[in-house]
């Protein structure tokens, strides 16, 4: 079965080596590229998503998908549209309704960051901004019901921005339960790949 990560915005890849190298899984994995996804597209996230959809429709059987913060919003997003065609989720730092305030924030900060802050992810200064931007409006809050596959929603202990999400979305989920990592901040598949790597482990052995 195919094994999805979905990196977050300001992440590559890359982000996801430690992680699936602790796993020891002889599943197939796959890391997509979440700019290469928008090239030659605008940087919206409707954008984005329906490109990460048409990959996934084009992968024989069943996925299990494994997302961090907007990588966590993607996964979510098309479990809840193509619930059949998900094995699993894993959920890191998500948000099933997206905090406006916070996003206004972030992008205010953006714009006195220089463009080279943002080289190294593949996305241009005004694609984080556009990005942000785009997801404002998301809110799949109506819509947590149409998800029936297990959900690990993990969050680290140090992501107070994320943990009051996290603990609504697992209770909020039929199939879903929290994880809290000791000592890990926001980018848990960075600061803490092998406890991520450990529980994603015992949570596919048992999703099977």
């Amino acid at each position: 079965m195919l094994r999805i990560f979905l990196h977050g915005l300001g992440q590559t890849p890359a982000s996801w080596e430690k992680t699936i190298a602790g796993l020891n899984d002889p599943e197939e994995s796959s890391c997509p590229d979440l700019a290469e996804l928008l090239r030659g597209k605008e940087a919206a996230y409707e954008n984005l998503y329906a490109a990460f959809s048409e990959a996934c429709e084009r992968t024989e059987g069943k996925i299990d998908l494994c997302g961090l913060s907007l990588g966590g919003v993607l996964a979510l997003h098309y479990a809840i549209e193509h619930p059949g065609k998900v094995n699993s989720l894993a959920l890191i730092a998500a948000q099933y309704k997206m905090p406006v305030n916070l996003l206004r924030l972030q992008n205010f900060l953006f714009r006195f960051m220089p463009k080279s802050s943002f080289q190294q992810t593949g996305f241009g200064k005004g694609e984080f901004m556009t990005l942000c931007k785009t997801m404002m409006a998301l809110d799949f809050s109506p819509s947590l019901g149409e998800v029936s596959c297990p959900v690990l929603v993990i969050c680290g202990e140090k992501d107070s921005a994320n943990q009051k999400a996290a603990l609504e979305l697992a209770a909020a989920l039929e199939n879903g339960r929290l994880e809290v990592i000791p000592g890990a901040g926001h980018e848990v598949n960075v600061e803490a790949p092998e406890k991520l790597a450990e529980l994603l482990h015992g949570f596919w052995g048992a999703s099977k």
